[in-house]
């Protein structure tokens, strides 16, 4: 009887880390089709269906690589950086709500326990390109590390105004707090800031300089191959999927779906409880199963709609240089969020509108 619970755990990690690493795999699928449709040729179109078994083939063909590891690298660092990176990248998907008390752990602290996950990933990237003995892996990590610590604050700094809306860093409670409105709407230029680092959190094109073909052949991982190679493409387009996912949390209300009409189309959702939606503010529906995939469906397509608009960002700006990347962060974006965390707190202060569990004095 003792080991039920930790059964249970292992059953609700795995109904959680599978579908991720499956919807990572067709991530990488869809990019280079809508890359290729925006560039008028065809992508993959051979393996399975439609190109739909294209991430599987290419999976398949680094695991059967043979692997050969620099002679002066050092090899435990040089295979733990990839690990460790691929792990933090997952583990912050154990407190995203798919639906109300849909989540592995529910915590309080949720939003900055995905914060501090984030920010441990770097090491992995860091002790990745140190351990390698490359200049080009080397300058690769140190322009990650430096990018994603500078990026790491104008996120925090963005995440900070939406808490000051909620009072929460409960991401449940952030999402309820949106029954009324989006947040995106009166925090849009908080949004468009908040996207744009999250973007170069992830190292995606145009901000992708720790990736930079054109100087360092591939940054960080240019002496990684075959299986360890894999983890970090699956670390990138997991930290991608979570930073969409967050994203949605934030500004677009989650797995909220009162926004869809359509919703009715259902026939297990009582439609007299329906047209009186703008009363009662709430939809019963007669089966839980179905309540909950439609929270999940609607939190899946608002957050395939931010990676489509990641795929058109990358196939849209050049690359930008460096030290741009770095004045930009510093230069401009860091004091248009500071002068968004003076403002917000007096608007919300004149209206008196704070939150009740924010304490001023």
């Amino acid at each position: 009887m003792l080991y039920i619970p930790t059964l249970i755990s292992v059953i609700e990690v795995l109904l959680v880390t599978v579908p991720v690493l499956l919807t990572v795999a067709y991530v990488t699928v869809a990019e280079r089709k809508t890359m290729a449709s925006m560039q008028r040729r065809l992508g993959p179109n051979i393996v399975g269906y439609y190109g739909l078994l294209q991430a599987f083939a290419d999976a398949l063909k680094l695991l059967l690589k043979e692997y050969v590891s620099p002679t002066q690298a050092n090899l435990i660092l040089f295979f733990l950086g990839p690990i460790i990176t691929l792990i933090f990248s997952l583990l912050g998907y154990a407190v995203i709500p798919f639906g109300p008390g849909l989540s592995i752990s529910d915590y309080n602290l949720g939003i900055l326990y995905m914060l501090a996950v984030s920010s441990l990933a770097t090491y992995g990237i860091l002790l990745a390109g140190w351990s390698a003995n490359s200049k080009y892996a080397f300058l690769g990590s140190l322009r990650s590390t430096a990018q994603l610590i500078s990026y790491e604050l104008i996120l925090s700094s963005a995440i900070l105004l939406v808490i000051m809306l909620t009072g929460s860093l409960n991401l449940t409670v952030n999402i309820e707090a949106q029954r009324a409105v989006w947040f995106i709407f009166p925090l849009f230029p908080i949004f468009i800031v908040f996207f744009i680092g999250s973007v170069a959190e992830t190292n995606r094109a145009p901000f992708d300089l720790a990736e930079a073909e054109s100087e360092l052949v591939s940054g960080f991982m240019t002496e990684h191959a075959a299986v360890i190679f894999i983890f970090f493409f699956l670390a990138e387009y997991a930290s991608i999927v979570l930073i969409c996912i967050l994203t949605t949390i934030l500004f677009l209300g989650g797995y909220l779906y009162d926004y869809l009409p359509l919703v009715s189309l259902f026939k297990y959702i009582d439609l007299d409880f329906y047209l009186n939606y703008f009363s009662n503010k709430e939809i019963l529906v007669s089966d839980p199963i179905i309540e909950g995939l439609i929270y999940g469906l609607s939190l899946g397509f608002k957050s395939s709609i931010m990676i489509f608009v990641f795929i058109w960002i990358r196939a849209s700006f050049p690359r930008i240089r460096f030290d741009q990347l770095m004045s930009f962060c510093w230069i401009v974006l860091l004091p248009i969020v500071i002068a968004f965390i003076i403002l917000v707190p007096c608007i919300l202060y004149s209206f008196d509108i704070i939150p009740s569990n924010i304490n001023l004095f």
